[in-house]
């Protein structure tokens, strides 16, 4: 990771001034560089030791860090990883543009692996995570929404770049069909199991710990498996708060929606969707070489469960 971090520092050079003070903002945040981690194990797991595992496990990183910069944007969000956000602290015409510029080094970068398969792997998982993106914008404030499609839009804005960085390690390692479709599935399934805990702590994290507010997947109209449980399994009265919530966009009854969330047991229906996630992960972990690195995969989709940040 160290070296990883040293690709990413030297790649984000540029002779306009506010594009590295920006980019620099965001990465120096730090963060939990899940992705490139795992990009970074399956190659270990696969035996490939190559130099462009640093430079791809950078591009991903880089490739995340623009849709934050975008999402942060459209959500209006003014707190991450427990600092201002880029659209907090240097506007929002500044940090769109600089997400597209992490976007097109990024894609300068992985055209330097000379492989038209990572190619094709990172061009379609970017243009899914935009897809993604956009349904996850049409499903604003819409408390109709149900489970599957609540993982339609995880699946595509998170779970893909997941999926792809797990990819990437067998691809590298020039691993057989059945390896590479064992990876991928094990980055999807780690991701999707990522959101739903993710979606799980808005509503049961501590702000202080994970860097953000509470209420704001709700702030912004967001139907999350929480909330879609909640309605599911809760009286007719406590469903229309919820529902009310979600359409107005309301926090002004956070405490009141997250005691129903908590009564009606919908914490425990997506903390269960997550871990049947990670043991599908886990599933698909085990179909790799043993070693201490497969280990690691095994030990990643467990620890998971128990995240609190």
């Amino acid at each position: 990771m160290l070296e990883v971090d040293k690709v990413i520092s030297q790649r984000l050079t540029s002779s306009v001034p506010l594009v590295a003070q920006i980019s620099q903002y965001i990465i120096a945040a730090g963060g939990k560089r899940l992705r490139p981690a795992l990009l970074l194990m399956v190659c270990g797991a696969l035996g490939y030791s190559g130099a462009h595992r640093f430079s791809l496990a950078a591009v991903v990183e880089l490739i995340h860090t623009a849709t934050l910069l975008h999402d942060d944007v459209v959500d209006a969000s003014t707190l991450r990883r427990g600092r201002p956000t880029a659209n907090e602290t240097f506007g929002n015409p500044a940090s769109v543009l600089v997400g597209d510029f992490l976007h097109t080094r990024s894609f300068q970068m992985m055209v330097e692996a000379g492989s038209m398969r990572i190619m094709e792997i990172l061009s379609e998982a970017t243009n899914v995570i935009a897809e993604g993106e956009v349904l996850q914008l049409m499903n604003m404030h819409d408390a109709s929404l149900d489970e599957e499609g609540y993982l339609r839009v995880i699946q595509s804005k998170t779970a893909k770049l997941f999926e792809a960085s797990a990819r990437l390690g067998a691809v590298l390692a020039e691993s057989t069909p059945a390896v590479e479709e064992a990876c991928a599935t094990y980055g999807q399934a780690l991701g999707t199991a990522f959101q739903i805990i993710d979606d799980v702590l808005d509503y049961d994290g501590d702000a202080t710990e994970m860097g953000k507010n509470l209420g704001d997947d709700l702030r912004e109209g967001k139907s999350t498996l929480p909330l879609i449980a909640a309605i599911r399994r809760g009286t007719p009265q406590q469903a229309a708060t919820v529902r009310r919530a979600i359409e107005e966009g309301s926090t002004e009854q956070l405490t009141e929606i997250i005691a129903i969330v908590k009564d009606t047991g919908a914490l425990e229906v997506a903390r269960d969707a997550a871990i049947a996630e990670a043991r599908r992960a886990m599933s698909a972990a085990q179909r790799l070489p043993a070693n201490p690195y497969s280990a690691g995969l095994l030990e990643l989709a467990s620890q998971l469960l128990a995240r609190r940040t």
